[in-house]
């Protein structure tokens, strides 16, 4: 197995690096279920079939891409190709892991945007609408499962889903997750001493983060350009998200239904649901997003629309792990970034529980919809059912009732 130091890599076109974009879009095609399903995935694919890394390798990096904000999967195979050709095949590794996923949520936010301007019914979506819920409730057990371990954890996973409840603003969720990590990186004392080195930095990603964050919030505060506002609004949630997709339905649903009404409730829940039937990265909900958001200006618009969506959810998190896949192995060793984890992470937890509940509220409330979010708790919960399929018998029971 090759050994090389993460900063140096095979040539880009190597015989060896053709075949890891084949493997790259294979995952893409069929990685369902979101970031723990995907690296269940890389383990069979990329370490015990390929041997690009090794187990313990593959679970260090998805250790750091955990503790950056965007999405976890996707940092996690672009390192993977970083370590095997430096920065040109990342950047390669990123775009065929992202191409199809992206591609159909832009003709899912067409196809929607088509059906409303010619006044064609969405109520063959109802049964999806409650799954949705159903998946998001899931999501928020899931998570708060596995990262939320302590009693102070669970406190603040209790004050974050009422504050997130019922101050549903977009302000309120970048606030919630910096207080939570501050707090838990207070004690820091709890976690294990390791020998400190001199850590070299490379600023240039970093900067480029910066300075984009900056320019996207100066021009999306002064102009009325929707582009621009767009921009700026993925690119910050991008750079705030931690916990993988589903910490992106609050924060989404709060910004794009409630605060600019850019979309409906029905649209916003029909296209999560749509998303956990898809391959790839639940981020690329943002493409769908992104395509609604611009329906006022034509089919154009929307692709356009779509185009910043896509990149300016997935910017942020490529700027990052670029930036901190140099020096991560010592970065690991400061005991500060460990303890702040538990904080954003039980904050994460309770904002997507909260998220649940307010995403249930436009939905009539009667035995049937009910009946439904707990049946597809249950089902995601106690059996192996791939969620396609359970998105997609929604679906065609709709069209046949």
């Amino acid at each position: 197995m090759d050994s090389q130091p993460w900063s140096k890599g095979q040539k880009v076109l190597s015989p060896r690096n053709y075949i890891f974009l084949k493997d790259v879009l294979w995952l893409a095609l069929t990685a369902f279920g979101g970031p723990q399903a995907h690296i269940s995935m890389m383990f069979k694919i990329l370490v015990e079939k390929r041997r690009y890394l090794t187990e313990a390798e593959l679970i260090e990096l998805n250790a750091l891409c955990q503790i950056l904000p965007g999405p976890t999967s996707t940092q996690t195979i672009t390192a993977i190709g970083f370590r095997m050709g430096g920065p040109n095949l990342a950047y390669l590794t990123l775009l065929v892991w992202i191409a199809p996923a992206t591609l159909i949520m832009t003709l899912m936010g067409l196809t929607m945007s088509y059906l409303q301007a010619n006044n064609i019914s969405l109520r063959f979506t109802r049964f999806i609408l409650p799954m949705a819920v159903g998946f998001v409730s899931f999501a928020a057990y899931r998570i708060s499962s596995k990262v939320v371990n302590t009693k102070t954890g669970i406190g603040m996973m209790v004050i974050s889903a009422n504050i997130s409840y019922f101050f549903n603003m977009p302000w309120v969720y970048p606030i919630l997750l910096i207080a939570g990590g501050a707090i838990t990186a207070l004690r820091y004392k709890a976690q294990p001493i390791e020998p400190d080195k001199k850590i070299r930095i490379n600023w240039s990603n970093f900067i480029l983060y910066t300075a984009v964050f900056i320019a996207a919030a100066v021009l999306g505060g002064t102009t009325q350009l929707r582009g621009f506002k767009l921009f700026e609004n993925f690119y910050r949630n991008g750079s705030l998200i931690f916990g993988g997709g589903q910490v992106l339905i609050p924060l989404m649903y709060s910004q794009f239904v409630e605060f600019k009404q850019y979309l409906t409730s029905e649209e916003f829940l029909s296209g999560f649901a749509m998303v956990q039937a898809l391959p790839g990265p639940v981020f690329a909900f943002c493409s769908y997003l992104g395509a609604l958001a611009m329906r006022d200006y034509g089919i154009g618009g929307q692709l356009l629309g779509s185009f910043i969506g896509t990149v300016g959810i997935f910017l942020p998190g490529t700027f990052l792990i670029f930036f901190v896949i140099r020096f991560w192995g010592e970065l690991r060793k400061y005991r500060v970034i460990k303890a702040s984890l538990e904080g954003i992470n039980a904050v994460s937890s309770g904002m997507v529980a909260a998220a649940a509940i307010l995403l249930y509220h436009p939905i009539d409330t009667n035995l049937a919809n009910i009946a439904i979010v707990v049946g597809t708790f249950c089902l995601l919960l106690w059996t192996e059912v791939p969620p396609p399929y359970i998105i997609l018998t929604g679906l065609l029971t709709g069209l046949l009732f």
